[in-house]
């Protein structure tokens, strides 16, 4: 897998860039590197990398811009990278479309282990509708139906419709929807939804649930899923 990912790598750093790219090939990426935000965007547009890693504060078209601008064109895996982990740029790239980020400084391991678990997930979106499947109550053919009827998941397909209308979802929102999807009304932690969807083998942020979450709910509806305080969420039944 990785020997084929080519990255799309922004940071305006000569420093870090070098430094990080250098990692990343040692790893097997093909890493393409670009110290702004506008360069970024062509180099983009241009290649369609497999990933893109991106740093909050780049010149030219900063990190959380950029992230909207691929968001807008791809569904391809965005990482962002921000020097602060308390920071609000942090909320705001995943609100921007993110799919995880990485606070500087950072291991060079720990990075390559992200982006493959992130990889992973992309490459394996589907991954988790068998057990949508197998514990639907009534999944013909693959289709999940919820509340009176609005909400459809075709778990063959990797499709989602409210209203009869098809609705866009990243990978990542996908996996999401699927999770709860396989127990409807059951309480899913944070740290559980952190480990089935992020892959993380490890404790994590909390907020990149968070977020997702409320992006899922502006798409499939504010009062599908349920936050249960101090537990977590659960799709309505």
């Amino acid at each position: 897998m990785a020997e084929q990912t080519h990255v799309l790598f922004v940071e305006d750093d000569d420093v870090i860039r070098e430094a990080t790219q250098l990692a990343l090939e040692r790893n097997g990426f093909v890493v393409t590197a670009m110290p702004d935000g506008l360069s970024g965007l062509e180099s983009f547009r241009a290649d369609r990398p497999d990933i893109a890693l991106l740093d909050v504060m780049v010149p030219g078209l900063d990190g959380v811009s950029l992230c909207r601008r691929i968001r807008d064109e791809s569904t391809v895996p965005v990482i962002m990278l921000s020097a602060r982990a308390d920071s609000i740029d942090v909320v705001l790239g995943l609100e921007a479309g993110a799919d995880d980020y990485v606070t500087k400084p950072f291991d060079g391991a720990v990075l390559v282990a992200r982006i493959r678990a992130v990889l992973r997930r992309f490459g394996h979106a589907s991954g988790r509708a068998g057990r949508a499947e197998d514990t639907a109550s009534a999944a013909p053919d693959g289709l999940l139906t919820f509340g009176d009827g609005d909400l459809e998941v075709d778990t063959e397909g990797m499709e989602v419709r409210r209203s009869g209308r098809p609705v866009a979802l990243t990978p990542t929102e996908m996996r999401l929807l699927l999770e709860f999807s396989a127990a409807p009304g059951t309480v899913l932690s944070r740290d559980k939804l952190l480990e089935r969807v992020w892959d993380y083998g490890w404790g994590g942020d909390t907020r990149v649930v968070d977020v997702h979450v409320q992006r899922l709910r502006t798409k499939i509806g504010q009062d599908r899923i349920e936050t249960v305080r101090g537990f977590g969420y659960k799709l309505k039944a």
